[in-house]
């Protein structure tokens, strides 16, 4: 068997990225018709014709689309295995980077992690954004660098994930709450409020109930933690919220142990893999685990 010509992967991730033999062949320096033999070479290797014309212009087929993504990757982590190692200078690095989390991660977590980045790279910006669902589009399209929450069936297969800490499941109500012994039938009959959940992950409170053959009520839905727990410092609403990860949300409520078996949950680091390598980014992870051990 014949070795393949890797030199075909970058005309084929230039081709697929301009969708135009034209415009391919200006970005390789080749004329068009040197260009166009390329494309009947890259026919020819993939039995697919790739770029197919649709009026004045050329579409991709079905091969084409699902080759794109992952020719850019291997070209990418190629072209970054060929460069020279970087020397990270800290103090001279100017960058801005965006961190997809949940308010209580901010809350808790955020004020130590930008006193380290400030105290070794004072031209470091953090740009912290929220978190609506567990869709990894943002990581994959490059709009947001890292990310914090909980590995599941909408996280990415090609996403980067290290465990930061364990958490576990308590439950909030404020002072002077008139159930003052949650008991599994005080939690069931009790109203309760919830963060909202995009996507189709199930919540892990509801699943744990329903494996006991229990439901719970939520009869208000809130943006995230820190409104859900806005809303039980002025009312008998129950809250139920991971312990560790809303700690500087928490003052003045009260908090009570669940009062049926589950497991406790992972809060990992998320990044895409183009991001590996790259010496200010590990630098950046490093931080974001060293603000959750010391906070």
């Amino acid at each position: 068997m014949s070795r393949p010509d890797l030199n075909q992967l970058i005309t084929l991730d230039i081709l697929l990225a301009e969708g135009s033999v034209a415009r391919a062949a200006r970005r390789l320096g080749l004329s068009p018709s040197a260009m166009s033999r390329a494309l009947a070479r890259l026919r020819d290797t993939l039995d697919d014709p790739l770029l197919v014309r649709a009026g004045r212009g050329l579409v991709p087929t079905p091969r084409a689309v699902a080759l794109r993504e992952r020719t850019a990757h291997i070209v990418e982590a190629a072209q970054g295995l060929l460069r020279p190692a970087e020397v990270l200078d800290l103090k001279r690095l100017s960058r801005t980077f965006t961190l997809r989390t949940s308010d209580g991660f901010v809350e808790t977590f955020g004020p130590e992690l930008i006193r380290r980045v400030a105290a070794e790279a004072p031209g470091v910006r953090l740009r912290f954004v929220q978190k609506p669902d567990r869709d990894s589009a943002p990581m994959r399209e490059g709009s947001v660098d890292l990310e914090t929450g909980v590995v599941g069936a909408m996280t990415g297969p090609e996403i980067r994930a290290q465990a930061l800490f364990r958490d576990r499941f308590v439950i909030a109500v404020r002072a002077g709450h008139p159930v003052t012994a949650m008991t599994v039938a005080a939690y069931t009959a009790g109203q309760h409020v919830g963060a909202v959940r995009s996507g189709s992950d199930r919540n892990p409170i509801d699943a744990a109930l329903a494996a006991q053959g229990l439901e719970r009520q939520v009869v208000v839905m809130a943006g995230g933690y820190s409104a859900v727990l806005a809303l039980v410092r002025s009312s008998d609403l129950i809250a139920t919220v991971p312990e560790r990860h809303t700690a500087g949300l928490r003052d003045g409520l009260i908090i009570l142990p669940l009062p049926f078996a589950m497991d406790a949950i992972t809060i990992s680091l998320l990044w895409h893999p183009r991001l590996d390598a790259d010496p200010a980014h590990r630098w950046l992870r490093d931080c974001v685990r060293a603000a959750c051990r010391e906070s």
